[in-house]
């Protein structure tokens, strides 16, 4: 027994999938739709179940060399080929390059009545002659309504619906069939659909608070695991994309490489390193406080050292931030005209929540930049509540994390203590959390920088004077005078009182050591003196014992030649 379970569950696990090319899908489908099986894409009018469905048919002869045949009980083909060209689908030379065959099935509900039987034999050797005229692996019925609109009688109806779906499995395709959502708890209008399906999507556009956002979610899926959250869907110019940003898990890499801020005295205050690479950092402060400047200064010294920055801007356009950041010795400009930096500047009113992440999400994939900016986040909250768009940062630092992509964002916090531990709820998820404030002192409002936090670090737990002038952005170090730490004016007045102490100390030091030097050449002169004195009074001495000598000499001599006279005489 335990064997045949075992061997169940493996062949679950290679349950064949048919890839649907929709970015996203396949990722929450965990490989695509099921192989030679119906699906059923359910959802309102306007959710964009034709667009679904048509985009897999063409992705699959685009893409994966899998023919497709699409059947139209709604539009025409020619007005289904130029509602679609838009998204650079051309329907026409994929059925001339026999990938595609569109076909189009009038039902008139008068010529049902007029028979009293249903039957969809017809249907089906239309379709089957379709499917082998290209060798289709895919089928689409958009939508299954249209087939039963004029048919009452509920037990024919269920009867053919079970036989379309399995005519569609004995034909080895696979299938996609949509329809219209039903009244109260149905999916359809039939109520069967989704139970003779082996995958049902539910698509829904749902507008809250005047802000539209479309949602997919798998109700079900035989034989395979799937994500069943609710995922948002963007249709823009290349048609549908599905985010499956729940689908993230914590599993991300940890670089060891550091990049810098841009700024020489945060790097300092962070290790003398900068950031690391595929971290989240987080600047907040009151408004005014530099944070654009910080963030701009990032982006400038990435493309410095030829890396891709993508800038989202959700209060300034791009030339305001470009022009405004002239003042402070900024050049972005030359960074925008070499593609290294992409701005993407909108009103956070412009889509929700959802639909920003999903777009967010694409150009990211599109640019694939290595360091992106958010700036700043606290605008979102225009178009959702604060949790939400936690939930919303949460998903979206996933993903960048996931990618290695350092992303920083800004915030403005308000001037209260709660605000400051909150920030939209993201200061507990990013790596690193720079603080700038106003600081008052002295009658003035300076800014003053310091960090939060910063994990796997080594980080300066002080507070330092944040200066933004016409050479750019530089942190003073902590200056400490007589009554605490000095900003501003104060510590300027400070600094130039002992320079002024400096400059007289030295002066008096000098002073002394010019009147020292005096005093030792008056007694390098005096010693001179006493010294030649000395040496004329010791000749003068020498002089004397000599005359003395001589004296002494000769008068020995003239004792001794008396002597001799007198023995002479003698």
């Amino acid at each position: 027994m335990a064997k045949e379970i075992k061997k169940g569950k493996q062949d679950i696990a290679r349950l064949p999938k048919t890839l649907t090319g929709i970015p996203g899908l396949d990722d929450i489908t965990g490989g695509g739709l099921p192989t030679g099986r119906p699906t059923l894409i359910c959802g309102e009018a306007g959710c964009g179940k034709t667009l679904l469905a048509i985009q897999f048919i063409v992705k699959g002869a685009l893409n994966y060399d899998e023919p497709g045949v699409f059947v139209a009980f709604e539009e025409k083909a020619d007005e289904l080929a130029m509602n679609v060209a838009s998204l650079g689908f051309d329907l026409d030379q994929l059925q001339k390059d026999k990938l595609l065959k569109l076909d189009y099935v009038h039902i008139d509900r008068t010529e049902i009545e007029e028979t009293g039987e249903y039957d969809l034999e017809g249907l089906f050797i239309r379709i089957g002659y379709a499917i082998d005229s290209i060798g289709a692996k895919r089928v689409v019925l958009d939508t299954i309504e249209n087939l039963f609109g004029g048919l009452s009688n509920q037990s024919i109806l269920r009867a053919e619906l079970r036989r379309l779906f399995q005519w569609l499995k004995t034909k080895g395709v696979t299938a996609v069939i949509t329809g219209e959502r039903g009244d109260g708890n149905s999916l359809t209008r039939q109520g069967l659909e989704e139970y003779v399906s082996d995958c049902v999507i539910l698509l829904d556009h749902r507008v809250i608070n005047q802000i539209s956002t479309r949602r997919l979610r798998i109700i079900k899926y035989r034989g395979s695991i799937h994500g069943t959250n609710e995922y948002p869907f963007m249709i823009d110019e290349d048609g549908i994309s599905v985010l499956p940003v729940t689908a993230l898990k914590l599993n991300k890499e940890a670089s060891a490489e550091r990049i810098s801020s841009g700024i020489p005295a945060l790097d300092k205050m962070l290790g003398d390193k900068g950031f690391y690479k595929g971290n989240s950092i987080l600047v907040s402060g009151t408004a005014g406080t530099g944070k654009t400047s910080v963030a701009a200064s990032f982006a400038n010294h990435a493309c410095s050292e030829k890396k891709r920055c993508l800038y989202f801007a959700f209060e300034e356009s791009p030339k305001q931030i470009v022009r405004n950041m002239r003042s402070i010795s900024l050049n972005l400009q030359q960074w925008v005209d070499k593609g290294l930096l992409q701005f993407h500047a909108s009103r956070p009113t412009l889509y929700g929540l959802e639909q920003h992440l999903v777009s967010m999400h694409k150009m990211i994939k599109e640019f694939k930049p290595d360091v992106v900016i958010f700036d700043p986040i606290t605008n979102l909250i225009s178009v959702g509540s604060v949790s939400d768009v936690k939930s919303m940062l949460t998903r979206l630092i996933d993903f960048l994390l996931d990618e290695q992509i350092t992303v920083m964002f800004t915030a403005l916090s308000l001037n209260t203590v709660i605000n400051e531990q909150t920030d939209e709820g993201v200061s507990s998820l990013v790596d690193t959390w720079v603080m700038v404030r106003y600081i008052e002192y002295n009658g003035e409002r300076n800014r003053g920088v310091y960090i939060m936090k910063s994990r796997g670090m080594q980080h300066s737990n002080q507070v330092r004077e944040f200066v933004i002038s016409d050479r750019g952005i530089d942190l003073v170090d902590v200056y400490l005078g007589p009554n605490g730490v000095l900003i501003g004016s104060a510590r300027e007045a400070q600094m130039l009182q002992e320079l002024t102490d400096r400059v007289l100390h030295k002066n008096t030091v000098n002073m002394k050591d010019r009147e020292l030097d005096r005093k030792r050449k008056m007694l390098e002169s005096k010693i001179a003196s006493l010294r030649t004195e000395f040496e004329t009074t010791e000749e003068e001495l020498n002089r004397i014992n000599i005359e003395e000598e001589l004296v002494k000499k000769v008068t020995d001599e003239n004792r001794v030649e008396l002597v001799k006279r007198r023995k002479g005489e003698q």
